[in-house]
């Protein structure tokens, strides 16, 4: 009888761990998603013709933070062929992470309080490199150099084009756009000023001791005008979704905490897009956090005020995961199991930020 009822119980585990859904491949952290659906929806004509996407994708939830950017370091980054890190990263304030020598190879650490902050001073060929390490899996042998973008050790000049069977990419202006801005629920739905949902200006958000946003996950509010103030620097990134409410789709931080890297329209160039503001930026005039407001800079350009996020294709099968969700079933799955094995022992013996082009 124990026999069939441990049988039972393990085949109903199993059950559970099949559905549970995985946020990434491999060795890599997590990634949260969203699904921008509503394909074939109209441009924003009041404010350059942007934001309209033929097919359904997912982008992430949040800005890619330095623990995620650790890890993809300690991964591909043991001589740093690519120029991945910047040093700024290790000696400003601002940026997260810090670098160290063991047994003649590079290790990665992330400050305190700084991995759950978004990754700045990282360029263009940086997202997107970390994009083909996803793309072939993320794991210590996986290439950086083709996948998502055909690279072959290139790491400034022009942008390369990506790959028609991209699977993570860097965003198009369109689609980050989209999942900042449209109001959603339909293909002629209209936009937001800003990325919370909003025609009003956000209120700048204070920080805590450790770099959280004083607005927590709902609300007008932003990481912006010098505001969130902590670990010694007027004005720093906070951490990722805790700087007002999200998007229509559920992206948070898409106006304010770091501008953001976008692929234009997906084709070679020597000028690629940055959009969302970031926490230095003034709000007299509101600048750089709405939808109006576009710049460019070169794909190599490495600023405390630059991070990115990543794109996927609806197609591609990246599922969304929600952190506390499968943190939750994961719980249930060790409570059972640690049950069952009670029950089996009983029956047997980051500078100033210089600023990108504006076109």
């Amino acid at each position: 009888m124990a026999r069939i009822w441990l049988k039972t119980i393990f085949s109903f585990m199993l059950a559970i761990l099949a559905c549970l859904p995985l946020g990434s491949p491999a060795n890599a952290e997590a990634i949260q998603w969203v699904t921008v659906g509503d394909p074939g929806n109209s441009a924003n004509t009041a404010h350059g013709g942007y934001g309209a996407v033929a097919t359904s994708f997912q982008i992430m939830k949040y800005e890619f933070t330095n623990q995620q950017y650790a890890d993809f370091l300690n991964s591909v980054a043991a001589t740093d062929s690519y120029s991945l890190y910047n040093s700024n990263m290790g000696s400003d304030a601002r940026g997260g992470i810090e670098q160290r020598v063991e047994s003649g190879s590079f290790r990665y650490s992330v400050k305190s309080n700084m991995g759950n902050k978004p990754v700045n001073y990282v360029s263009w060929f940086d997202a997107a490199r970390v994009a083909n390490w996803y793309q072939n899996g993320a794991t210590s042998s996986s290439d950086t150099e083709t996948g998502a973008y055909t690279l072959n050790g290139v790491i400034s000049g022009n942008a390369v084009p990506t790959n028609a069977d991209a699977k993570y990419f860097v965003p198009t202006e369109n689609q980050w756009y989209k999942a900042a801005y449209y109001k959603g629920g339909g293909t002629n739905a209209g936009y937001w000023d800003y990325a919370t949902q909003s025609d009003t200006l956000p209120t700048a958000v204070t920080a805590g001791l450790t770099g959280d946003g004083s607005a927590g996950s709902g609300g007008n509010f932003a990481n912006y005008n010098y505001a969130a103030s902590w670990n010694g620097q007027t004005g720093n990134v906070t951490t990722v979704g805790t700087n007002g409410g999200p998007s229509a789709y559920g992206a948070f931080d898409m106006s304010g905490n770091v501008l953001e890297w976008d692929d234009l329209d997906g084709t070679a160039g020597p000028l690629h897009g940055l959009r969302g503001g970031y926490y230095g930026y003034y709000s007299q005039p509101p600048l750089n956090l709405g939808a109006s407001d576009h710049y460019e800079g070169a794909p190599s350009l490495e600023y405390p005020g630059i991070g990115f996020r990543l794109a996927s294709s609806a197609a591609s099968g990246v599922p969304e995961i929600d952190a506390a969700t499968g943190s939750g079933a994961l719980s249930l799955v060790a409570g059972v199991l640690a049950m069952i094995e009670q029950r089996r022992r009983r029956a047997t013996p980051v500078a100033s930020f210089k600023w990108p082009v504006d076109r």
